[in-house]
Order: C-alpha cells, then structure tokens, then sequence
C-alpha cells in the first residue's frame, strides 16, 4: 500500500470516529433530553399504579391508557437500566404531578416512593359516622362494608367487643392497595395504647373501676365540650357525680339512645324516656361509650380538674363555653343567664328574624 493511500486511509477513519463520535454525542443529548423532559398529557391529580405482575411495558400502557405521551420504548429501558430500576419496580400507587419527568418517574417507582393518602377520624365521631366515612374512602379497599358491628369486631380479633369508642382519632396515612379493615385495626391499637396509656397516669382518688369505664366517661366529656380547656372541668364535675351518686344527666347520652330517632332537638318526653343511655332515668355511666374520644378527654378523666361545682350549662353566646355550679340556685341563676343570652343572639342574627 502507497504512502497516499495510507494517507487517505487514516483521513477515512478519523472522520469515521469523529462521525460515530459526534453520532453518539447527539444521542446523548437525546436521550438526556427524554430523561429530563417533563411527561406531556399530565391531568391535575392523576397517578399510575404498579401491580402485582407489572413490569415496565406494562407501566408504559397504563400511561398511555391516560393520554400520558411516554416516547419510545427503548429509551424508557435504557433509562431504567441507568438508574438500576429494570425490574425492581414496586408495587404501589405513584402521582403524576405537572413537570414530573421519566427520570423522576422511574426513581419513585424504584425506590418505592408511593402515593400516601390521609383518613381522619374526627374526635366525636360515633361508629355509624366513622363506617360512613370510610365507605366514601377512596382509592381504600372496603372489605368491611358486608360486615355489621360484630362481624366487624370478630374481624379485628375482638368478638364480642362493643365497637364504639374504639378507634382513636387522629389522622392515618394508608396507600392504594390498603384496605378500610386495615385503618380500622390500626386505630384500635391506637386506642387500646391511649387509653392505657391514660388508665396507668389516673389520679389516686379516680372513681373509675376499669379503662372501659374510663373510655366511657371520656366519651361523654368528649361530647360535652369543643373547649379544650373545660375538658378537665367536666371530667371532675363529673367524677365528683358519681362518687355521691347523683345522676349525670348529660344530654349526648340520650342523643345517643334515641339513635336515628333523633332530630336534632331533645324533647321533655326523650329525657323521661327510660333507655340504658338515658342518664337523667338511670345513675351512673352508660354500658358503652357514645363516641370516639380523642387523647384530650381520655387525659382530663385520668386527672380531672379539683373543684366543688355539681352543675354546668351552656353560656349560651355561640362561644361553646359553659358557665359552673356548686349548688342547685346558681345552677338555676346560670340556667337564666344562659336563656337570656341565647334570646339576644336570636335576636341580633337576620336570618333568624327573617324567619
């Protein structure tokens, strides 16, 4: 071979490198630009869900499925090799928000990074409100709507446990795939930790025989009053009721008794009316809790605030306060002042008078 075509030669290869070179670098760039640029087709609040079985071409359909530009398969292999994701993806519901890129995708779903949703269980809440709100739950599984209230029980491993006033309120994180069996059984267990948590600090004197009596009456005081503050008042006042033996006479538990009977007001003939939750026709607590109680009354029962007031009643000035009383006369004093007040803010609301 000449020294020219050797020369020609060599001017072949370089420009075949710099070609494959230059080829490369632009596929870099390329597929770079794929990684990092943000999915097109994102609706507001959508999300994908990785099933048991799914690998990453069955992803890629149910992206497409909703409109989700994915781009060519290749790239979302190579890029899933990259980050160490082919066949690692885990099972669980993962959010596409505006701007999320392949990048970003594949990492969540490889690092498990799912979707967490939130369930509150308001402190209040009976248990016909609670099944109501889990019924309208969603992306949780119902597997206890077929279940009444002992069947639901038997199911968390209590048989013959009364549900109410069982589940602590707070606020549960569960995710896609998650059942409303499973929130509930954590919210048991979070109640059960509560409430002996609360029965070991209760104070020397305390009235009460068991937790059970314990969860009942923070039921009632739960019920009594919104005003964080008056919890530890009304739990003495009531203490100190059953210690003499008077009655509680405390209207949630006649609300509760009456059930679906109840229309939002209490008649003279619904306090006469003898139920096991009729407090003002039978002496001491009722046979199971009226409601959930939250970690506040369950404490104010354990410790409730000292005093000598018997008696309380609403201020009656939309505030939620109440006013206290030793004896039966200034009980009936603040009774006045509570009618009184409730007369004058009827009077001063429009919509009331317009009625």
């Amino acid at each position: 071979m000449g020294r020219t075509s050797k020369r020609s030669f060599g001017g072949f290869l370089l420009l075949l490198l710099v070609v494959v070179a230059v080829g490369g670098f632009l596929a870099y760039q390329r597929f770079t630009a794929f990684a990092d640029r943000p999915l097109a087709g994102i609706d507001p609040g959508e999300s994908v869900v990785v099933a048991s079985g799914d690998n990453l071409g069955s992803v890629l359909r149910k992206l497409r499925e909703i409109d989700v530009e994915t781009g060519e398969a290749l790239q979302w292999r190579l890029l899933a090799r990259q980050l160490q994701a082919a066949g690692k993806l885990q099972i669980g519901e993962y959010p596409l928000d505006a701007g999320t890129t392949p990048r970003q995708l594949l990492r969540a779903m490889r690092d498990g990074r799912v979707v967490q949703r939130r369930f509150t269980i308001v402190e209040g809440w009976n248990i016909r409100e609670l099944r109501a709100a889990l019924a309208r739950a969603r992306p949780l599984a119902q597997e206890t709507a077929t279940l009444d209230d002992a069947a639901l029980m038997a199911a968390l491993g209590k048989p013959g446990q009364h549900p109410e006033g069982r589940f602590l309120p707070e606020t549960y994180l569960y995710t896609s795939g998650d059942s409303d069996l499973e929130v509930l059984r954590r919210a048991h267990k979070a109640m059960e930790e509560a409430l002996a948590a609360a029965w070991d600090k209760r104070h020397d004197g305390s009235v009460l025989k068991s937790p059970d009596e314990m969860l009942t009456l923070a039921s009632i005081v739960e019920k009594e009053t919104g005003i964080a503050s008056e919890r530890p008042q009304i739990a003495g006042l009531f203490e100190r009721r059953l210690k003499i033996g008077m009655l509680l006479q405390t209207d949630p538990t006649v609300i509760y008794g009456m059930g679906s009977r109840y229309g939002g007001n209490i008649r003279k003939s619904d306090l006469l009316a003898d139920t096991p939750y009729n407090t003002y026709t039978r002496a001491g607590l009722p046979p199971t809790p009226i409601a959930m109680p939250g970690v506040a009354a369950l404490e104010a029962v354990a410790n409730p605030a000292p005093g000598e007031a018997l008696y309380f009643v609403a201020i009656g000035d939309g505030s939620g306060r109440h006013l206290f009383a030793r004896t039966l006369a200034e009980h009936q004093a603040n009774v006045g002042r509570y009618l009184r007040n409730y007369r004058a803010a009827r009077n001063a609301d429009p919509a009331t008078q317009a009625r």
